[in-house]
């Protein structure tokens, strides 16, 4: 089965997928979804902003002698606000309407700026990680965005291996197209599941807040690509396409 993104995909239209719409915000539908990214950029700047206060104030209580006996308290502390920290970042990313600060990258430069930290979650897993990088032409994006996208399908798929395994993550062209692949050597994806891929907040794993994938899915609208997923029981490929009508080269794509 494959699932791909919408080059219109919204919030709003999110929020349809999860039976959680009003059919009201129909009307005027295009000013109504720039509400919601508003406000929910604006709800996620206004905590971010006192949450960054708190833990400034937690690193110099860190450092005074008599707050010793509280350093394990203190780290607790932090890694939750770091936490809750990441899940304000995917918001922002969520409610970003389009990618700004393009400019032209080569993909494989910026897989390989992520290498040690892929392979050290990879080792947190106890799990490995290879790369398989064709030469590309440069595309337009937006390097931060790109990173994240990388990042959350990585993350997605070492989760996807309880028991271990290796995951593989390769760039080819394809036709006109720059492609990008993260393949698990997971269980696959349940049908039922398959269908929500991509849904704000839904999630099968317990301690998951369910964002990952909804940013990788806007981030890859925003760049007018396209993400599609074959799943079966040896593992799950997720396979972004990247259009090639503004990159930089020096050859003919085909």
């Amino acid at each position: 089965m494959i699932i791909d993104v919408d080059h219109d995909l919204s919030l709003l239209q999110m929020m349809e997928n999860t039976g959680k719409y009003d059919p009201f915000l129909k009307k005027d539908q295009p000013e109504r979804i720039n509400i919601i990214r508003e406000i929910t950029a604006g709800i996620a700047h206004e905590i971010r902003n006192p949450m960054t206060t708190v833990r400034g104030l937690l690193q110099l209580l860190q450092q005074k002698k008599e707050c010793s006996l509280y350093q394990d308290l203190f780290k607790v502390i932090i890694q939750e606000l770091d936490k809750t920290n990441e899940i304000i970042t995917e918001l922002l990313f969520l409610s970003s309407k389009k990618a700004t600060n393009l400019t032209f990258h080569n993909l494989n430069d910026v897989i390989l700026s992520l290498r040690d930290v892929l392979l050290d979650r990879a080792r947190q897993y106890k799990m490995q990680v290879t790369m398989d990088l064709a030469d590309l032409p440069e595309l337009l994006l937006n390097r931060e965005e790109i990173r994240r996208l990388i990042l959350n399908l990585a993350q997605n798929g070492l989760e996807a291996m309880p028991t271990g395994g290796n995951l593989q993550i390769k760039t080819f062209m394809e036709e006109d197209k720059v492609v990008l692949t993260v393949q698990d050597q997971g269980e696959g994806i349940e049908p039922e599941a398959l269908e929500k891929l991509g849904i704000p907040f839904y999630t099968t794993k317990e301690e998951a807040v369910g964002l990952g994938l909804a940013v990788c899915y806007g981030i890859a609208a925003r760049h007018n690509a396209r993400i599609e997923v074959h799943t079966g029981s040896l593992g799950s490929t997720f396979a972004v396409y990247f259009e090639t009508d503004t990159c930089r080269c020096s050859t003919p794509l085909a």
